[in-house]
């Protein structure tokens, strides 16, 4: 199929054709190949680890997702406290918890309805409760949003802009509010019913075509991010995540606007915007090997020390470090962390340090600082 530039000023759900995008499936025959291939390798190596092994690693990619897919919107949330969420959710111990917090409980919500009910028909009902998840308290940040239902337009035209108030440039406009039921409705009835064609397309399409929607106030690329992931493990049959497609798109963001502003301003041939999904996709799972090398480093670590009685305590920071401690571990922290006295959290480092678990760090600074043994 041939492709042109389309009309100044014309979106693309403003062609006649729309919502009937097209791509050419002969240039796309490699990446998905591509991805197929890695997909089965990847599932392939976690049929062979423990259920212990599997439920590490499904916890670890959600989750960098749930982190990842709010920090795209320049959200920033506390690790400790998804992680513990989506340990309660999924039922698996990791010791002490971090209290509950109903904003991050909501962001876990939808991205496990999403994977773990894959299954389930998604509907407008079922949209509108993820969104109220994403905003329980009715606004996002100070401004007050419409939860559970379709936006309004009541201030304007949804529109995605930059740059300081006076000199904004509009990346985006999407199509006006009085006409979403119809089109989501459509869309609804495309994503479940449509058959046939490759599962891994289908994905790049509902992402594309939802995020063209727009169709809620805030929380539309993280809904379409979900909805994505969705269409993912459908095409997988697992309710298990063990790599995070947000987290790629995190990585490679501005490049992920840059095409998707090109594809909202072009031609009903979306064919680039396909290949390059199909890459992040595969890069995605590439990047899998990390967390999986992690997880199964964990594990012999502990098997290592499994005859050895240490303190909750100490279990509880050792586990920190080998799930990746952001910046140095000193005694002030380790005693913040584990909620003791200076000289307690001291009588703890010293201890890890006589059994070779622990040694000071080589790294400089006012403060010593200590990190995992790996060699003794």
């Amino acid at each position: 199929m041939k492709s042109g530039e389309s009309e100044a000023g014309v979106y693309i759900w403003q062609h006649p054709e729309w919502p009937r995008m097209h791509y050419d499936l002969a240039r796309l025959a490699a990446p998905l190949a591509a991805v197929h291939g890695a997909q089965g390798g990847l599932l392939g190596r976690m049929t062979h680890m423990g259920l212990s092994q599997r439920d590490a690693t499904t916890l670890r990619v959600l989750t960098d997702d749930v982190l990842k897919t709010s920090e795209i919107e320049g959200e920033q949330l506390n690790p400790e406290t998804v992680r513990s969420s989506i340990a309660r959710r999924l039922g698996l111990d990791i010791g002490a918890l971090a209290p509950a917090d109903r904003h991050v409980d909501g962001v876990v919500e939808m991205v496990l309805d999403a994977t773990g009910a894959h299954a389930q028909p998604l509907t407008r009902d079922r949209l509108f409760g993820w969104h109220a998840a994403l905003f329980p308290t009715g606004y996002s940040g100070l401004a007050p949003i419409r939860t559970g239902g379709w936006r309004d337009d009541a201030a304007g035209p949804m529109q995605v802009v930059s740059g300081p108030v006076g000199r904004r440039k509009v990346h985006f406009e999407a199509p006006p509010a009085q006409g979403l039921d119809a089109q989501m409705a459509r869309f609804l009835e495309w994503f479940e019913l449509s058959q046939g064609g490759d599962p891994l397309v289908h994905a790049g399409l509902a992402h594309l075509w939802l995020v063209t929607l727009h169709p809620f106030d805030d929380g539309n690329g993280r809904i379409a991010r979900a909805v994505g992931d969705m269409a993912l493990a459908r095409a997988e049959g697992s309710n298990q995540r063990f790599y995070s497609l947000s987290a790629q798109i995190q990585r490679e963001r501005k490049d992920y606007y840059e095409m998707l502003e090109r594809t909202q301003k072009g031609t009903m041939d979306v064919t680039p915007w396909l290949a390059w999904f199909l890459g992040c996709l595969l890069r995605a799972i590439e990047g899998a090997e990390a967390s999986l090398a992690a997880v199964l480093g964990k594990s012999r670590f502990w098997q290592r020390w499994a005859e050895t009685p240490l303190n909750e305590r100490q279990i509880r920071l050792v586990n920190r470090l080998l799930d990746g401690f952001e910046g140095k571990l000193t005694s002030s922290k380790w005693a913040a962390i584990a909620k003791c006295s200076p000289d307690t959290a001291l009588r703890d480092i010293n201890e890890l340090i006589v059994l070779g678990v622990l040694k000071k760090s080589a790294s400089g600074g006012r403060s010593t600082s200590y990190e995992l043994d790996l060699q003794s």
